[in-house]
């Protein structure tokens, strides 16, 4: 359920770039300080953006530059730092944690051995992770026990599914110390963990059709999911906006115009790719093409 949350890099100027570059650098050394170099693997565009924005909402930031441990023998590069991205860093260990967990109940037991080993490799740096953040840890639980309920019983309320999943992101604001940043950012997370929700949604709707697995569109809408692409693009195009709008309430200083690059062009291009059935085929690649844009909805005038 990862991998949706990416910045349109074409649309980047060099400064942009350079301070996306430094956040993505700092959360791989964030995580690698805190859980031990294979926790480098977890490293995402989505937990790259928590980065930014949890470290823009008043958590505190210093920039150093440091080696690259993957590419030894380049220049140093500008690494972001600071609690607001060792709060990404122990968050986007519990998720991917989570993830893997869900992975293993999807699968059956020779399919699932791959994730099995996986998370028995992240066992101990997720159990770090929670000693650093028990109540994030926690209410993740709650909500993925909560998500699972409903799954299991094949609930046709599509909104509260994505309501389950929304508030999970939702809790990783609790790491801003300003309550007002605090609300605002949880907002954000909330309607953007809503879409992404939806995006994956459809994204697996040939698979869990194939699998016989639930699949909270296909259930809401009686098998007939894919006549209802119009609705599910207004909906997601909504929570998109209502990001935007509480994006706007944060004081977001030099970070705005990327956090702004994600919201109002990659993440449109990202659905577009999504609903068009072309997202499988370029997840893997950063070419995820800019066709539309969201800019000036929910924006200020």
């Amino acid at each position: 359920m990862f991998g949706y949350v990416r910045p349109a890099l074409d649309r980047m100027g060099e400064e942009q770039r350079d301070a996306y570059q430094s956040a993505y650098c700092g959360l791989c050394h964030a995580l690698g300080e805190r859980h031990g170099w294979l926790a480098r693997l977890t490293l995402r565009y989505d937990f790259t953006f928590l980065a930014i924005v949890l470290a823009a909402g008043g958590q505190g930031e210093g920039m150093s530059c440091r080696k690259c441990p993957i590419h030894p023998f380049r220049e140093s590069r500008p690494c972001l730092e600071g609690a607001g991205l060792a709060a990404a860093a122990d968050q986007s260990i519990i998720l991917t944690w989570h993830k893997l967990s869900d992975d293993v109940d999807d699968h059956g037991f020779f399919a699932g051995l791959p994730y099995r080993s996986m998370r028995r490799a992240f066992r101990r740096a997720c159990r770090r992770a929670a000693q650093a953040q028990p109540e994030f840890d926690a209410q993740v639980r709650e909500g993925l026990a909560r998500l699972r309920a409903l799954e299991q019983a094949r609930s046709p309320e599509l909104d509260r599914a994505a309501d389950a999943f929304a508030c999970i992101l939702a809790r990783s604001a609790q790491a801003v110390p300003k309550e007002r940043d605090r609300r605002a950012l949880g907002q954000l997370l909330y309607h953007l963990g809503r879409w992404i929700y939806l995006m994956d949604a459809w994204d697996d709707l040939d698979e869990d059709e194939k699998k016989g697995r639930y699949n909270p569109l296909d259930a809401r809408f009686g098998g007939r999911a894919r006549e209802e692409r119009a609705y599910l693009e207004a909906t997601a195009t909504h929570s998109l906006r209502l990001a935007g709008s509480a994006a706007n309430l944060l004081e977001l200083g030099r970070w705005a115009p990327v956090v702004e690059n994600v919201l109002y062009s990659g993440l449109p291009a990202v659905q577009s790719a999504v609903l068009d059935g072309r997202w499988k085929e370029m997840r893997d690649t950063r070419r995820i093409p800019h066709e539309r844009s969201l800019r000036g909805a929910g924006r200020r005038p």
